[in-house]
């Protein structure tokens, strides 16, 4: 099987408009949730007016003309892709052997709300043509695969909170198979939208703790209260090994091994052992020949929920068995928010860059661990990692029982 490597990294977040800016935020242990300033609690009645907001607007980066034809996600995923293909050295490549799979989780609800509006308030005739394009969900997908000129396939798989995640599976599978040589992939989200909000905290799964925006997102903290919004995108270039060093690229990781599973549990709620979780890690790590003694940094999916974050827990220990404490465990979310379709790419960049440069990243906000935890959390600095060679796990998982866990190893 082709062997799959990663040679470009793009992110636009709450912490930083590019990678740089977001990973020496994630260092720093610096939170992107901010006061939403709306007033959509005085219009709307919301109760939570709290966000990790992206931290700058693509308005600032693209053209007038592109961002009128796009909707906010897929703005965002266009700014991480090429910055993401700048940094792979801008790859020379049949675009019949240039794929991609880039996601979101909800989709264009900029474009579909303020489209309504449009109509009830104005007409028909004021609708633009360019709607449907721009709400569809595949709509950051398609407009990567028209800004690169990809033949070789694009893909959206949408599966909640674990889409960005997945469709790195699948573009990794695109590679490993033979469909293509490079593949442009990762997630993208921008759904801080007041009809989001609301239905979130109708199921309280949001924090409210809107005197505390910074403090708000705090995953394993017995005072955790729910998750925070956020918005960005993560991007990846993937190349095949061999097309990789055949033109000098340079090599950030590999992508080794990739675990699906489904829970068929309840349709927000995961399995309470965790054990679909846990079966698709072990399920990415056979994948990549590896044993659970071999992993050394797990970047969590650690929402900040109540019920969430231990099921999570309970799922790696039962994987690790009595080398969970040798794992050093990281849940970006405390910084960023949760990303939802952006997620599983913006923290399998993270995942990866803490190879890369030897260093787990923390997780703030943990005054009070859960005593149920029992992992190795890396809390409020970061932490350097362990001589030798790196193996990561990024795990993501979404409504609907959607259970994804990819494995990065070491360059």
């Amino acid at each position: 099987m082709t062997t799959v490597v990663v040679t470009g990294l793009g992110m636009t977040t709450p912490l930083g408009g590019d990678l740089p800016s977001t990973w020496e935020g994630a260092l720093a242990g610096r939170s992107g949730v901010r006061t939403l300033e709306t007033d959509w609690d005085e219009k709307y009645g919301l109760e939570v007016m709290i966000a990790g907001q992206i931290a700058v607007s693509p308005e600032e980066v693209l053209t007038r003309p592109e961002t009128k034809r796009m909707d906010p996600s897929a703005q965002l995923a266009i700014v991480a892709t090429r910055e993401a293909w700048k940094d792979a050295g801008s790859p020379e490549v049949d675009p019949e052997r240039l794929g991609v799979a880039v996601s979101s989780g909800i989709g264009g609800v900029w474009t579909l709300l303020n489209g309504w509006d449009t109509l009830r308030e104005k007409g028909a005739a004021r609708i633009l043509p360019l709607t449907v394009p721009m709400l569809m969900p595949n709509s950051p997908s398609a407009y990567v695969e028209l800004e690169m000129g990809a033949r070789a396939g694009a893909h959206a798989p949408v599966s909640a909170c674990a889409s960005g995640a997945e469709a790195i599976a699948t573009a990794a599978n695109m590679i490993r198979y033979g469909r293509a040589d490079v593949v442009v992939c990762g997630g993208a989200e921008s759904a801080t939208h007041p009809i989001c909000l609301a239905a979130f905290d109708a199921m309280r799964a949001l924090s409210r703790r809107n005197d505390d925006p910074a403090g708000a997102s705090r995953p394993y903290d017995i005072t955790r209260d729910g998750f925070v919004m956020g918005e960005g995108s993560g991007i990846l270039v993937l190349e095949s090994e061999e097309f990789a060093k055949a033109r000098g690229a340079r090599i950030y990781a590999h992508v080794s091994g990739i675990g699906l599973t489904s829970d068929a549990y309840h349709i927000a709620a995961p399995e309470p052992n965790g054990e679909g979780q846990s079966r698709a890690m072990d399920l990415a790590l056979k994948d990549a020949g590896l044993g659970t003694d071999d992993v050394s940094h797990i970047n969590a999916h650690a929402t900040s929920t109540v019920v969430g974050d231990m099921i999570e827990a309970r799922a790696i220990r039962n994987l690790l068995g009595l080398h969970a404490d040798e794992v050093l465990l990281s849940a970006t979310k405390s910084m960023t928010g949760h990303l939802l379709g952006g997620a599983g790419a913006v923290e399998s960049v993270f995942t990866i860059l803490a190879l890369h440069h030897r260093k787990a990243p923390p997780t703030i906000n943990v005054t009070q661990p859960d005593p149920e935890l029992q992992v190795d959390l890396v809390r409020d600095v970061p932490r350097d990692m362990p001589a030798g060679d790196l193996v990561g796990i990024n795990n993501s998982f979404g409504f609907g029982g959607h259970n994804v866990a990819l494995v990065f190893t070491g360059a």
